[in-house]
């Protein structure tokens, strides 16, 4: 969907604070007739401000012509109306158990929060597609295992209904929800869902937004590059711990199945998208073979 836009067009909504103007068109061809999935996830769900920035981020990414698909979490907010119903929830590996009583919640608060994305790129002119289990479902899921209750790992996604929508100059949205047996609701690891999904479309990048700079050393020291070999190593050596594994593990399977890289990067920065996409710099951590 990349149009030839010049560079006195862009001028008009390229932000101050922004990378350098006189490159975009350069990355504008880079991209052209490529995809980028952006996960959108982690405690930066929460704060309205950094919301809005990656808003406007988005909605200048499709006045460029870029074709660009969102999925996004939901962790922090279901914590939020869980704490508020007064309902525990355990975890496992980082995986919330999920119940009946859960995977309800769990499946309202995410379809509000992409009902809520798509209205606010719409307001700044910028259509979007919501894609969840009441709408447009794309994914269907296997259970993860039995002691998670109602967790999935995408089976099948279809990829159609995702280029229809960028064929269209819509944004898809997409909730890290999907469908098993008897049409029942899983809910599915934001990562996991954006990988799986980034895999299927064999996307030129998979960002993955969070609240950290990105992957560092064992001296503290932001990595801004590495291969998924290397990165398999910081594991294994403990480097990488907690919530960070699975994370890595999702980065280098997307890696190895025809992504042709995965960054993470700190999703509070302003502009961080724009910075990864449009500087040679980058932002964050840039995984490739």
């Amino acid at each position: 969907m990349s149009q030839h836009i010049s560079l006195e067009e862009i001028k008009k909504f390229w932000p101050k604070d922004a990378p350098e103007i006189i490159n975009v068109q350069k990355y504008v061809s880079k991209y052209k007739n490529e995809k980028i999935v952006i996960k959108y996830g982690g405690n930066v769900l929460i704060d309205r401000k950094v919301f809005n920035n990656f808003i406007s981020d988005i909605n200048i990414l499709n006045k460029l012509g870029l074709s660009v698909i969102i999925v996004h979490g939901g962790g922090p907010r279901i914590k939020r109306e869980l704490d508020k119903k007064k309902i525990e929830s355990k975890f496992i590996d980082g995986l919330r158990v999920t119940n009946k009583n859960i995977i309800n919640v769990v499946e309202e608060v995410l379809i509000e929060f992409n009902n809520d994305i798509v209205s606010s790129l719409k307001k700044l002119g910028t259509n979007a597609t919501s894609f969840h289990t009441k709408e447009n479902n794309i994914i269907e899921v296997k259970p993860e295992r039995e002691e998670l209750g109602f967790v999935g790992i995408p089976n099948k996604i279809n990829s159609q209904l995702i280029n229809d929508a960028i064929n269209k100059n819509e944004i898809p949205i997409i909730a890290p929800l999907g469908l098993g047996e008897n049409q029942q609701t899983y809910n599915i690891n934001g990562d996991t869902a954006a990988s799986a999904i980034a895999k299927k479309l064999k996307s030129r990048r998979l960002l993955l937004m969070t609240n950290v700079e990105g992957v560092y050393d064992d001296q503290k020291k932001l990595i801004t590059e590495i291969k998924p070999f290397d990165l398999e190593n910081l594991i294994k050596w403990k480097v990488v711990q907690g919530g960070m594994i699975p994370k890595i593990q999702n980065c280098v399977d997307a890696v190895e199945n025809g992504v042709r890289g995965v960054v993470i990067l700190d999703g509070r920065k302003p502009h961080s998208i724009l910075h990864e996409i449009f500087s040679d710099k980058g932002s964050g951590t840039l995984i490739r073979e």
